[in-house]
């Protein structure tokens, strides 16, 4: 073999291992390159996990905030329904308080008359006690005394007793309620009558029945006032 082909020789050996080396960096770098993209997609797909995570962190957060507006704001509405109502049923029952002072004045005086013949009887009759201490107002003092009698007449023959001892207290019970004295203590009429020992006590004044009579028809009044209002 003279030198000619053993230079050519070489220079295949050479192209051929070049080719090789050419043909194996290009896989390298195909291989790389994919490995590259799959890596950048992983890392683009975990970020978009992320940020969708986030997203809806604060969506579910936003959406509980707007429910606690919401709850905040119809709770609030609610309370200014009852308080309207509240509201409402004090009013109509200081316009009653005020109403039964017209009972007691002066110009009903034979019809209060009655009635404190009436609601002592009443009284005598929860009692049923031998000896009683009447309390009244200042005013009512006259008119307590001139029914007295027929009082104990009319409570023995109904209880089938003898004729009670009734006592008026020299302690009286508070006046009608005036613009002097608005928020002081007040008594629009009626009486209390005690057991001389005073364990037993009834309450028999206009203002004591009137807060009795109110509280039992309290749920007819918020029936008939508010039944089509949803709270």
């Amino acid at each position: 073999m003279n030198d000619g082909d053993v230079s050519k020789q070489i220079h295949q050996m050479v192209r051929f291992i070049r080719q090789e080396a050419e043909e194996k960096a290009n896989e390298i770098s195909v291989s790389a390159e994919e490995e590259f993209n799959i890596e950048k997609l992983q890392l683009v797909e975990a970020e978009k996990k992320k940020i969708r995570l986030e997203y809806e962190r604060k969506e579910k957060q936003v959406d509980v905030r707007k429910k606690i507006e919401y709850s905040m704001q119809l709770n609030g509405s609610r309370i200014k329904v009852l308080q309207a109502q509240d509201d409402l049923i004090s009013s109509m029952k200081e316009t009653a308080a005020k109403e039964i002072l017209h009972v007691s004045n002066h110009h009903n005086h034979h019809s209060y008359k009655k009635l404190l013949h009436d609601l002592i009887v009443q009284s005598l009759l929860r009692l049923k006690e031998p000896s009683v201490l009447l309390r009244c107002r200042k005013d009512d003092v006259n008119p307590v005394e001139d029914v007295l009698d027929a009082v104990r007449e009319e409570y023995a023959e109904k209880a089938m007793v003898h004729t009670p001892e009734i006592i008026i207290d020299h302690i009286h019970l508070p006046p009608a309620p005036s613009h002097h004295n608005a928020h002081g203590p007040s008594c629009s009429g009626g009486v209390v009558l005690a057991s001389r020992d005073g364990k037993i006590v009834c309450e028999n004044t206009l203002d004591a029945r009137l807060e009795v009579v109110f509280r039992k028809k309290l749920p007819e009044i918020r029936k008939c006032l508010f039944s089509g209002i949803a709270v």
